[in-house]
């Protein structure tokens, strides 16, 4: 009977119960190469509207989160590609029963703003990460972009290259100093500038599906008319 103890009891040890502490994985810093430089990432298609395909802008090493959030400056809704990964109870339930609604990347939807849900595409990552165009295009406005006041980097509006009639606003990167109004982008691999620390500035609603403050390159699409009107 004690040989039989033992013997459990030294199972016990070796292999373990097979528990763990919920929310295991999402405890502790943030991966080592999230610290690294991180290159252009991959081509990946994160959203739509119509024919126009936005990329992701940051490499997929330096990805935290994607959430999307209402927007009242005239931006248009995007068809987020993926699931969502915050849904409502009702569709929670339908998942349950049909299956179904997990494919690709998950997306948070973000409360705050006024007009459509998903005209504000938040992609997250570390302040510092480097950022690249999400389309190919060609810059056609480089403004101050002023909060409280303050500068903190610069819209980058780019005329896409399939789809001028849409223009594509990138906001919280400091542009690279090479970036002009008329230099040619090609998405994923011409570099934006870097991404900027907004965490002093405004409570970023992106940070409570992260790990840390929530920072994150901001894209909307407007209707290429719209920038022209006075």
């Amino acid at each position: 009977m004690l040989a039989i103890i033992a013997l459990i009891t030294l199972l016990l040890t070796a292999f373990g119960t097979g528990e763990s502490t919920p929310n295991e994985s999402r405890i502790g810093p943030a991966p080592a190469n999230r610290l690294l430089p991180s290159g252009p990432p991959s081509p990946q298609v994160i959203a739509l509207q119509g024919a126009l395909r936005i990329q992701l802008p940051v490499a997929q090493s330096r990805l935290t989160a994607i959430g999307y959030h209402a927007s009242g400056d005239g931006a248009i809704a995007l068809q987020p590609l993926g699931s969502q990964a915050n849904p409502g109870t009702f569709t929670r339930l339908a998942r349950r029963v049909f299956g179904g609604g997990r494919h690709g990347s998950g997306w948070f939807q973000l409360a705050g703003g006024e007009g459509p849900g998903t005209a504000a595409l938040d992609v997250g990552a570390l302040p510092g990460t480097d950022v690249y165009s999400p389309v190919d295009g060609s810059v056609i406005g480089l403004t101050p972009y002023i909060v409280n006041g303050r500068r903190f980097g610069s819209e980058i509006d780019v005329q896409p290259t399939g789809t001028p009639s849409f223009v594509v606003s990138i906001t919280h990167v400091k542009p690279d100093p090479a970036l002009t109004v008329g230099s040619s982008l090609a998405a994923g691999t011409s570099k934006l500038g870097l991404l900027l620390d907004f965490s002093r500035v405004e409570e970023q609603a992106l940070a409570r599906y992260t790990q840390d403050a929530g920072n994150h390159v901001e894209i909307e699409v407007r209707p290429a008319a719209a920038l022209a009107t006075p």
